[in-house]
């Protein structure tokens, strides 16, 4: 039988941890880019000049 490689599955563990942890942040930055247009269009059409 074979022996199971603990480091192979660690490092797997990571790396799909990391991937979720960048997911997470992109998502993050996504939804704040998105709202910063949003902010800026705004101030212009407030004050009128």
């Amino acid at each position: 039988m074979a022996k199971p490689n603990y480091n192979f599955e660690k490092r797997q563990r990571e790396i799909a941890k990391k991937k979720q942890h960048d997911e997470k942040l992109a998502k993050k930055r996504a939804a704040r880019d998105n709202s910063k247009p949003a902010d800026s269009e705004r101030e212009p059409s407030a004050d009128p000049q």
